[in-house]
């Protein structure tokens, strides 16, 4: 098994990373939710699980013989918190698809 999730924290992200979208906005959120609930569906959260969901599909798919370089693991690895949400957007309306943005976006930082 590959050890490039080995130092990768899967219960979160750093405090640090994607400070404007680390808390979940909606008018009940803002009233009701606590702190912790509120980052766990906040965008930062949600899109950063779905990049490390990516590696390890490809960390796996290398593993079962596909042609993925430890470069490339690497790359994927480094740019989990480095998410640009507007290029995101962008793609998102250019497919109409939430996750198909993400991907094309994850796909220009690595």
């Amino acid at each position: 098994m590959s050890d490039i999730f080995s130092d990768i924290d899967v219960s979160g992200f750093p405090d640090d990373a994607l400070p404007d979208h680390q808390k979940y906005e909606h008018p009940l959120v803002q009233r009701y939710a606590t702190k912790e609930m509120s980052s766990i569906f906040s965008p930062a959260m949600k899109f950063t699980t779905w990049r490390k969901l990516w590696l390890a599909l490809a960390t796996a798919e290398q593993e079962l013989g596909l042609d993925i370089s430890n470069e490339q693991l690497q790359q994927m690895k480094d740019q989990l918190y480095n998410i640009d949400f507007e290029k995101a957007n962008e793609y998102e309306s250019k497919f109409r698809h939430d996750v198909m943005g993400h991907v094309h976006a994850f796909g220009d930082v690595a």
